[in-house]
């Protein structure tokens, strides 16, 4: 097993770039919109904005899996297939607030992140 640090890219991401993304498929949600520097957070998408720690148990070159274990009791699973350095498929499943959770989302680059104001 490979523990993911900042410094680490899963193979299977290294052919992939920052900026706005659209996310489609999680439940209760229509398509979102992010500005992503790293696709790696997508692993732990369930549990965005958690402390949590990521390890690679897969890293092939188009497909990644990560386990991840967050502070207060969540974790989870996370397939990462790269369609093309476009496009993803994120199947993850886990517990999310003492619930299981299970879907699979699209994942596209729309382009470069929208500048920010006054910079």
């Amino acid at each position: 097993m490979l523990a993911l640090t900042a410094a680490q890219r899963p193979a299977a991401l290294t052919k992939t770039a920052g900026g706005e993304w659209e996310i489609v498929g999680q439940p209760g949600r229509g398509a979102q919109k992010l500005c992503l520097a790293d696709l790696a957070v997508l692993a732990q998408h369930e549990h965005r904005g958690t402390s949590c720690t990521r390890v690679v148990i897969r890293d092939l070159p188009s497909v990644t899996e990560i386990h991840y274990t967050c502070a207060g009791g969540g974790f989870g699973r996370t397939k990462m297939t790269v369609i093309t350095p476009r496009s993803l498929r994120v199947e993850t499943q886990g517990i999310s607030n003492n619930f299981p959770f299970n879907y699979t989302l699209q994942v596209r680059r729309l382009g470069d992140c929208p500048a920010t104001p006054g910079k």
